[in-house]
């Protein structure tokens, strides 16, 4: 019989509507498997056992009466430890930040939404400082295994809401992503990730990384991370840069399968990039090949094809880097000996980027977003590897037998479309022979969010995902 703990968003509600089981029971079924995680996945900063379970009460009663009071009435969520959370310190990874100084008296947009309607909140969830990095370890919190193995990095940065999901303490989690932050760990622990358009997901307060961080849904699904973004898409007067609603619900969106999809499949992005950048590991290849003809079985015109721009690291690395000078600006010389050594390494070349640097960077930037506006001119969708690589050892940016010294030179798939602002998902589409998960992206042009949820959601209703699950369970 399939544990409370491991059902999705959906199949909970439809559960509290029958009456089969109550808020509560679920909410005892996800503290059990947080007490149950192995030590080294270390994934949440503060669980909420009381106040999650007082939620769980005042939601089922709710059902009882037939009056949920919104879309996700009595679901039990996680956070990640960057977004603010009333109640909650935000302390986002470093010893810099102090729980008793704020009020911490504010959501974050997506917050106040899923607090509107009625999400149980679990725990906050753990980050590398500031979100820095494509890996979870941090000064504050130490390092996030992966539920299907400990020793192995859950990725990052949005790791423990990644792992979180994984191990079954909640269907929905919220993560950030900057440059991979949602789709990075979700595939390294097996999990559905979607960055949306960027602006669709109101964000307060503002990143110091700028326009490249969205918010995303970390969910068991497709069809869940439709419905987390029904409710997290709402505008907020916070964000000036949000968009405005989304016209029809992503719920709907989903309908209609993938016949005639244009889909450009492109195994390595065309391999460009530093040395060994574009090589990517036979088995995920292997797996990401067999995504492109499941799409042709179901319908759709698949190609091989590459979008055809030249790796833009060094755009990335301009943003990203004077982003995390800006993160610590105000932090004296000792805050500072407190720091992540990686992040303190990038700040230094951050505040050494001069004006024009950034606005070469801009430039660049756009050349991108032309580049990839063209491709979907010809192409609905794009497929690629999430990673060209499964989880390392845990405790490094890099894996240990790497030619990288940053975490961009094995992320070669994810960043380009933060840079772009463009809607993107991480689908999980198998295990390699040592049984860690393997993610294939899905990309589509800005503001096309629903055919990226409509295509995801197409590949796990054939199955893409069976047996993508810690321990197999």
């Amino acid at each position: 019989m399939t544990s409370l703990a491991d059902l999705t968003a959906l199949q909970l509600l439809a559960g509290y509507g029958s009456g089969a089981f109550s808020p509560v029971e679920v909410v005892r079924a996800n503290l059990a498997r947080i007490e149950e995680a192995p030590r080294g996945v270390n994934a949440f900063t503060r669980v909420a056992a009381d106040a999650a379970l007082r939620e769980a009460e005042a939601a089922a009663s709710r059902w009882l009466r037939a009056e949920p009071s919104g879309l996700l009435d009595g679901v039990p969520v996680t956070v990640k430890d960057l977004l603010l959370m009333r109640g909650e310190p935000t302390l986002r990874g470093s010893r810099t930040v102090r729980a008793e100084g704020p009020a911490w008296d504010e959501d974050a947009p997506s917050v106040a939404r899923l607090r509107e309607h009625g999400a149980v909140f679990l725990a906050k969830t753990t980050t590398p400082e500031f979100g820095w990095k494509g890996v979870t370890d941090s000064p504050l919190t130490g390092v996030t295994g992966n539920p299907y193995d400990p020793s192995r990095t859950a990725g990052g940065s949005s790791g423990g809401s990644a792992a979180a999901v994984a191990l079954g303490a909640g269907p929905l989690s919220l993560g950030t992503d900057g440059g991979g932050s949602v789709r990075i760990p979700a595939s390294f622990c097996g999990i559905f990730g979607f960055k949306p358009t960027y602006g669709r997901v109101p964000l307060y307060p503002a990143s110091p990384f700028g326009t490249l961080s969205h918010v995303g849904p970390m969910t068991r699904d497709a069809a869940d991370a439709a419905l987390l973004m029904d409710v997290i898409s709402g505008p907020d007067w916070r964000d000036w840069s949000g968009l405005g609603p989304p016209g029809t619900t992503f719920q709907e969106s989903l309908r209609g399968g993938v016949r005639e999809l244009r889909i450009a499949y492109s195994p390595s992005l065309g391999a460009g990039g530093p040395e060994g950048q574009g090589v990517v590991d036979p088995e995920v290849a292997a797996a990401v090949r067999r995504v492109a003809e499941l799409f042709e079985r179901l319908g759709a015109r698949v190609e091989e094809a590459d979008p055809g721009f030249t790796d833009p690291v060094e755009a990335f690395h301009t943003l990203w880097f004077s982003g995390a000078a800006r993160v610590v600006q105000p932090l004296g010389a000792a805050e500072r000996g407190l720091l992540d050594p990686g992040l303190r390494e990038i700040v230094e070349l951050g505040e050494s980027y001069s004006a024009l640097d950034y606005l070469a960077a801009v430039d660049a930037r756009m050349a991108l977003g032309q580049t990839m506006g063209r491709f979907h001119s010809e192409y609905d969708l794009l497929l690629t590897p999430t990673l060209p690589i499964t989880a390392f050892e845990a405790g490094h940016e890099v894996p240990p037998d790497s030619k990288h010294t940053r975490w961009t030179g094995w992320t070669p798939f994810t960043y380009p479309f933060n840079l772009t602002q463009q809607p993107a998902a991480t689908v999980p589409c198998g295990l390699s022979e040592g049984g860690l998960p393997i993610g294939a992206q899905l990309v589509a042009a800005r503001h096309a969010d629903a055919v990226v949820l409509r295509a995801a959601h197409a590949l796990y209703e054939a199955g893409v995902a069976e047996g993508v699950r810690p321990g197999g369970s």
